[in-house]
């Protein structure tokens, strides 16, 4: 017996091959846990497209005349994700960049909605094996301080990999030379 196509039934319809975001000219947001290379292949990116490059914790180190570790011990974690929240929502002005965001940004509802919205969110996402190798290199990180990083990125991965995956790009980050995460990223989006 045959089977005709009914188009008033989506269900009818043969799959779609996903569709890839195409980069418009918004701004650009890497999330990712700590390590991921947010920063430096953000730099890359940024001159590759020939676009300005912000890191979202030296615009928030900048506006609260301190460092981040210094914001946590004095003020604690809420403080400087309020503070953090209001600094990338001010970045996200519409013109084209490359923002590096810090790892808990796309956490915060409020904050991954005006990305989602407004910008095109990039997840670098690294195994966390490779992002303590990478993280014990400097003692600036105020959630790692005097902890195990590995069981803090375990942790942190198992809470927040589900919500970096809302992003519409995902660009895995290996032991690799940062410009291999910059091409892969210029192909995710078509470039």
């Amino acid at each position: 017996m045959l089977q005709s196509h009914h188009p008033d039934d989506p269900s009818q319809d043969p799959p779609k091959a996903p569709v890839s975001p195409v980069y418009t000219g918004q701004p650009i947001v890497l999330i990712g846990l700590m390590g991921a290379g947010k920063s430096t292949v953000g730099r890359r990116l940024a001159a590759r497209l020939q676009l300005p490059f912000v890191d979202a914790d030296t615009e928030i180190e900048s506006a609260a005349g301190m460092s981040i570790t210094d914001i946590f011990e004095r003020f604690g974690e809420a403080h400087f994700r309020d503070g953090e929240r209001r600094v990338i929502a001010r970045l996200i002005d519409g013109t084209p960049k490359v923002i590096a965001t810090g790892g808990g940004a796309f956490i915060n509802e409020e904050t991954r909605a005006l990305i989602l919205d407004q910008a095109l969110a990039i997840w670098l996402d690294a195994d966390t094996a490779i992002l303590a190798d990478r993280v014990k290199r400097r003692d600036t990180r105020p959630l790692l301080r005097g902890k195990n990083p590995k069981a803090v990125l375990a942790e942190l991965a198992r809470v927040r990999n589900p919500i970096y995956a809302l992003a519409p790009v995902r660009v895995p980050s290996h032991h690799a030379p940062h410009e291999h995460t910059v091409l892969q990223i210029m192909k995710a989006l078509g470039l």
